[in-house]
């Protein structure tokens, strides 16, 4: 363990102890944080900018994924038909839409579809 920012401890790479995981972690073990504040800091070295940081939480407080239900899933499949719905030719692209373009490939650049 390093200096702590504040109380929160800090973790170097691979030193945090057992019984803490990250958000991703839990997630992998069919488990959330389910509100509980954050336990400690990890950080990861990198050359030549910050260090990365991962939150830790305690896996004794944390709860069960809430499952998927009925009306989750209806809501989740209609908002990913709209990502994926050209607001110009308001067709399914069968892609996510890139916000950089803002609609297809075809219709972002009509000029490089070859006419076949």
């Amino acid at each position: 363990m390093s200096e702590s920012t504040g109380t929160l401890p800090v973790y170097h790479w691979r030193l945090a102890p057992d019984g803490l995981a990250t958000r991703r972690q839990l997630r992998a073990a069919g488990l959330r944080p389910g509100g509980q504040d954050v336990a400690a800091q990890l950080e990861r070295p990198r050359y030549r900018r910050g260090p990365l940081i991962a939150y830790l939480y305690r896996v004794e407080l944390a709860r069960p994924v809430r499952p998927m239900t009925v009306a989750k899933a209806a809501a989740l499949a209609k908002a990913n038909a709209a990502r994926r719905t050209c607001p110009t030719c308001h067709r399914d692209a069968g892609y996510i839409i890139p916000a950089s373009l803002g609609m297809c490939v075809p219709c972002a650049y009509p000029e490089d579809q070859c006419a076949a």
